[in-house]
């Protein structure tokens, strides 16, 4: 990644800021070195752009391995940070928390969603554990993160983004989420994704659903499943 990486943020970044004039907010709420997780909200497929070009460092993402497949593509979304990952329940997941926590572990800073996926409606949807759980076994601290106005720029099912609107990024202060718990405990990763949840709303401002946001259901047995409670990672 590294020569891509840094080839693509010198000319991606600054063009993205003439083009699109992100107003942003508490860079200085960013720690400068070591490792951070930046939680933020989903609105758009371009969150993960205005997050790196906003951010004062290098962040990082994971990303469908799909969008790696032509050579185009594969240098786009090297070149913004974007690291390879199969989506998916049981070990595909098991692995992305693992390049993410290797990452963390390497000092640097990735961007995750707590939400899981893209919010349709503009609500803010309930937060999965996962970011929390890699927060408590790391250590590392949450900056929140609050998008507004991305899904403006490209709405969901848009081809190409709009050049009219403008993004707004806030920082949050940084969260330190030890005083919840070990990553073991499930009370402990709930209480500090609701923290996480809590301070991304207060820079949002978007609308609580008060609920997951899952991809609708394909059969009953799915449909069992999400009625039931459990922990959402």
């Amino acid at each position: 990644m590294g020569f891509t990486y840094a080839i693509g943020r010198q000319i991606i970044r600054p063009l993205a800021r003439v083009i699109y004039r992100p107003h942003v907010e508490g860079k200085a709420n960013v720690p400068k070195s070591g490792p951070v997780i930046f939680a933020s909200n989903h609105l758009s497929f371009i969150d993960s752009i205005a997050i790196p070009v906003a951010a004062p460092r290098p962040v990082h993402f994971l990303a469908k391995a799909s969008y790696f497949d032509s050579p185009a593509s594969r240098w786009f979304f090297t070149a913004i940070g974007a690291i390879p990952v199969q989506r998916g329940a049981g070990q595909a997941a098991l692995d992305a928390l693992d390049q993410q926590r290797t990452l963390l572990e390497e000092g640097s800073a990735v961007a995750l969603y707590p939400e899981g996926t893209r919010s349709l409606d503009g609500r803010l949807y309930k937060g999965r554990t996962g970011v929390a759980f890699l927060a408590l076994q790391t250590g590392a601290p949450v900056v929140p993160v609050g998008l507004i106005g991305t899904d403006d720029v490209m709405p969901v099912g848009a081809k190409m983004p709009s050049l009219t609107h403008r993004v707004t990024v806030k920082f949050g202060e940084p969260l330190d989420l030890a005083h919840h718990g070990p990553a073991s405990s499930g009370k402990a990763r709930r209480l500090a994704t609701d923290e996480i949840m809590a301070a991304i709303h207060a820079l949002s401002g978007q609308e609580l659903a008060n609920a997951y946001n899952e991809v609708p259901a394909q059969n009953p047995i799915e449909r069992i499943k999400q009625v039931l409670p459990h922990e959402r990672r």
